[in-house]
């Protein structure tokens, strides 16, 4: 599962369109170890207007963080490298915006039930009917960690607002050989699925074509499941607030 955030704004609003392509502790802290050996935190902001993007990465998350964090979604698993602190945000000076997280993507999981079943999975029962641990009833989740999260909104009292829309993003702007101001990409979580794929859902922005998998030429070998498109409806301010408030 991949996730890729494509941006187009005006004044007024903006148009987005979101595409979704045991005991843990040792391996967690192992990989901790790898992901931090070398690695260096680092956050990017980029102003453009009263717009603020800003894109922060951290150190896969800490083992007791990640036990806490199970037990507080009631979770049987969660992915193996979550990066419960990286961050991608876009921010008016206003205080509203859109931003992306791990924790959030995660809350959009289906937790009660396990509907994704691997080819091989009978066959396994089957061999191992005489078994008692293949009768052990196991708590029911996606093990694929399959999420409709298309952002969360931020913002004390004054949101963006969202409504379904028939406008679409204007790929042949995106197509258009401009100079990229801002670029950066943000994992959030991944996981291996047990040596059946990977799992992972990271968000781009500002990107040009040649630096990911087009999505045109990939849906023509896809089965489309679902398409959503919203419109971000950004607030108004009122002429008289926006008065007083050059006079003060």
């Amino acid at each position: 599962m991949t996730g890729q955030v494509l941006l187009a704004h005006s004044s007024t609003s903006m148009i987005w369109l979101y595409d979704t392509v045991d005991n843990k502790t040792e391996m967690l802290d192992s990989l901790s170890t790898m992901m931090s050996h070398g690695f260096k935190s680092s956050k990017q902001d980029f102003t453009f207007g009263p717009w603020k993007v800003t894109a922060a990465k951290n150190h896969i998350m800490k083992s007791k963080d990640f036990e806490r964090l199970a037990e507080e979604m009631s979770m049987p698993s969660l992915p193996e490298m979550l990066f419960g602190d990286n961050v991608l945000r876009i921010q008016h000076t206003d205080g509203y915006g859109i931003e992306f997280n791990a924790i959030d993507a995660l809350k959009r999981v289906n937790n009660m039930e396990d509907a994704v079943k691997v080819a091989c999975a009978q066959e396994w029962q089957e061999s191992r009917a005489d078994s008692e641990h293949s009768k052990e009833v196991v708590r029911p989740y996606d093990w694929t960690y399959t999420t409709d999260y298309r952002g969360t909104l931020i913002g004390e009292g004054m949101q963006i607002k969202v409504t379904e829309t028939a406008e679409r993003i204007d790929m042949e702007k995106l197509k258009a050989r401009e100079q990229i101001m801002f670029f950066d990409e943000v994992l959030l979580f991944e996981d291996e699925l047990h040596d059946h794929g990977v799992s992972m859902i990271s968000v781009k922005i500002n990107v040009p074509a040649a630096l990911y998998t087009d999505p045109n030429e990939i849906a023509q070998h896809l089965t489309l499941k679902l398409t959503v498109c919203e419109k971000l409806e950004l607030p108004m301010i009122q002429p008289q607030t926006a008065v007083n408030e050059v006079l003060q």
